[in-house]
């Protein structure tokens, strides 16, 4: 039997973009990271919900709209700390802590 993927069992697209809106909320807030986002809110939850939506193992979504991840040459023209990526992980990890899912679940994907 084959396993479902992570995006099947915390509950798929709905599931997803509560995780985005709450994990932009947080990060359009932040002190530190904030000033990394100043393109269109909107666009940037979209685009990560595609992308979280592939990584957890869910439709191919942001392939088929923006092509490949290609992550390190999408962020290279970014000035990004350590203290930023340590500041997004917190973010995203209590935007996971939120989701109304189990906490294995959680600890999966954080």
């Amino acid at each position: 039997m084959e396993e479902r993927s992570l995006y099947e069992r915390i509950g798929g697209d709905e599931a997803l973009k509560l995780l985005t809106d709450r994990f932009y909320d947080l990060v359009f807030e932040h002190e530190l990271i904030s000033r990394l986002f100043k393109s269109d809110k909107n666009e940037i939850r979209e685009k990560q919900r595609l992308f979280l939506t592939q990584f957890l193992g869910g439709p191919q979504l942001y392939s088929e709209v923006h092509g490949h991840p290609m992550m390190r040459a999408r962020h290279m023209p970014h000035v990004i700390t350590e203290d930023d990526a340590v500041a997004w992980l917190q973010c995203m990890s209590a935007a996971v802590g939120e989701l109304p899912i189990d906490k294995e679940l959680k600890g999966r994907i954080i």
